[in-house]
């Protein structure tokens, strides 16, 4: 456990950029004092913001550049246009060279995978990278992965994301050997693409010893809480992601307009509006904001665009929770227990951007 937790921050990345990144920082940074924030970015949209907040200007050291990728940038095009100058570049540089122990970003997504992946490159046995969130549950809250870092994935890239999702659950949830499960149209054993399938098979020959696999688990188990980790290929996870925050946001407004029907309404929710109290902040997206990219020979957080700063504040969190516990490490140790958690597992074709 580092005695300080450093952290880059890409301030000119989201939808609002500094404005919103340097409140967030400061609202981590009182809830962690033994951080300490790298700020990348514009210094003349930067500073205003830090004078706003001494503690954070006390524990910052700002990083210059004006060259900020586009929310609409291909990733292709980030690489040509941002390597080596780029804020979010920047960032992920200084992971790469130990300046910091994470980087965050609320940037594009497919400039930031491509960028963390190019630069920080993969783990050994780990073929292409993943987007890891908390997932709120009846029963606390499960990982889920892939959340869409890349579209698609044979039986050996279900496994390395399960043995993945399983060394983050076991970091956040304080658990040896997380329940793992596949995402899948069905239970039964014969449902399900072949790579799936096959996956299924595969979890249950080898019966890890770092997670214990239950098998398929269908959509509406995600929110059940059925397992510590789902698992799912970046496609039909970023579906199941967007189509639940798009329910979530939908029950909300209905529910709001229920309530403001009539006086009879009204005077229901005053009764019970610490239910309602609750259930907002279970539902609150800004606590679950921040994608761990999965992986990599460093550690980078993806937050929501559109982010306030308190949901900002809470990606930060998400990065120094990985390292105040050594996320890497665990991987790592996963990955290579009784000789390789992957070895016996055929390794999958380089999928092509």
């Amino acid at each position: 456990m580092p005695s300080k937790v450093r952290i880059a921050l890409d301030a000119m990345g989201g939808d609002v950029g500094a404005p919103v990144v340097i409140p967030g920082a400061a609202i981590s940074l009182a809830r962690h004092r033994d951080t300490e924030f790298l700020l990348v970015g514009d210094r003349a949209k930067i500073e205003p913001e830090l004078d706003k907040h001494p503690a954070l200007k006390a524990a910052s050291r700002v990083i210059h550049t004006d060259v900020a990728v586009s929310m609409e940038d291909k990733p292709s095009q980030a690489l040509r246009r941002g390597r080596k100058t780029s804020s979010m570049w920047l960032a992920i540089d200084a992971v790469k060279k130990g300046e910091a122990d994470v980087a965050v970003s609320a940037g594009n997504t497919g400039a930031l995978m491509a960028m963390s992946r190019f630069h920080l490159r993969t783990l050994p046995g780990i073929d292409r990278p993943a987007i890891a969130g908390m997932w709120p549950t009846k029963r606390g809250d499960s990982v889920v992965l892939d959340l869409g870092a890349t579209i698609g994935g044979d039986a050996h890239h279900l496994v390395s994301l399960a043995v993945m999702g399983a060394a983050m659950a076991s970091v956040l949830f304080n658990k040896p050997r997380p329940t793992v499960g596949l995402l899948n149209i069905g239970t039964e054993e014969i449902k399900g693409h072949e790579e799936i399938r096959e996956a299924g098979e595969t979890l249950r020959a080898m019966n890890l010893p770092q997670l214990d696999y239950l098998g398929f688990v269908e959509g509406d188990g995600i929110g059940k809480g059925l397992a510590d980790v789902i698992v799912t290929e970046g496609f039909s996870g970023n579906i199941a992601l967007k189509a639940a925050e798009g329910t979530a946001r939908q029950m909300a407004e209905l529910l709001r307009n229920e309530m403001q029907r009539s006086w009879m309404s009204k005077l229901g929710y005053l009764f019970a509006r610490n239910a309602f109290q609750a259930l907002r902040d279970k539902m609150d997206p800004n606590k679950s904001n921040g994608g761990v990219f999965l992986g990599l020979n460093g550690v980078v957080v993806k937050s929501h665009g559109g982010i306030s700063a308190e949901g900002f504040a809470y990606a930060i969190e998400v990065g120094y929770e990985m390292v105040h516990y050594d996320l890497l490490t665990k991987i790592n140790q996963m990955l290579n227990r009784d000789g390789g958690a992957l070895t016996s597992v055929p390794t999958a074709q380089e999928a092509v951007s």
